[in-house]
């Protein structure tokens, strides 16, 4: 018999009594069912998680890679650190306080008074406090000759604690073989502890964290 006559009349409720080829064609079918539902329902998901489990690894490597830099480089980051923080230290120390600022400014005063130079104009403006630091601007305007204003603005440089001259501005005086410096002088200082609460106060968000 062949295999088109094997397909006629055949009893599909009892396959187990039909020719071969019927049969086999049946377990064919049968077999591809249970791969595409096995797919579907068990090894896609399987798949899926193979690529999400392998794109973490990659993920994981490459942190790997970066702490185990961090840790190498540790011993000299840390003498790094300390470098920094004695830098910064050396900083502080140039910083008047508060209290320390009338001598400062008086400091500034006799710089120029050393030098010869007369005042036309010392006035210290409202100071502006930043993150960590007070900013303290001083309009100046000195007369005298070149040589003298170059000696001053040097001995402002020198001082134990940072000045800046800033928007310096020179002229000719009116008859005169002096010159006119215009400036504005910056000192520094560190915020006291009340100021350093004030800015913490201001930070804070509106109302406090409720728990």
């Amino acid at each position: 018999m062949n295999i088109a006559d094997q397909f006629k009349n055949v009893n599909w409720k009892d396959i187990g009594n039909t020719p071969p080829g019927p049969k086999i064609v049946t377990l064919i079918l049968l077999l591809v069912a249970v791969v595409v539902a096995g797919w579907y329902f068990y090894w896609d998901g399987l798949n899926q998680e193979l690529e999400e489990a392998q794109k973490k690894e990659v993920k994981l490597k490459e942190e790997y890679k970066v702490k185990k830099q961090k840790a190498v480089n540790l011993p000299e980051l840390k003498k790094q650190l300390i470098q920094v923080g004695q830098y910064v230290s050396t900083l502080e120390k140039q910083l008047p306080s508060k209290a320390e600022m009338d001598a400062l400014l008086t400091d500034i005063n006799q710089a120029g008074l050393g030098r010869g130079l007369q005042f036309d104009l010392f006035r210290p403006a409202t100071v502006n406090v930043r993150e960590y630091y007070a900013e303290q601007p001083i309009s100046v305007r000195v007369t005298g000759s070149y040589h003298d204003l170059g000696a001053f603005a040097s001995d402002i440089a020198n001082l134990s604690r940072i000045v800046t001259l800033n928007d310096i501005s020179i002229s000719t005086m009116p008859n005169s073989t002096s010159l006119a410096m215009d400036t504005v002088a910056k000192t520094f200082r560190y915020l006291d502890a009340d100021e350093i609460a004030a800015q913490r106060k201001a930070k804070a968000p509106a109302g406090g964290a409720r728990k």
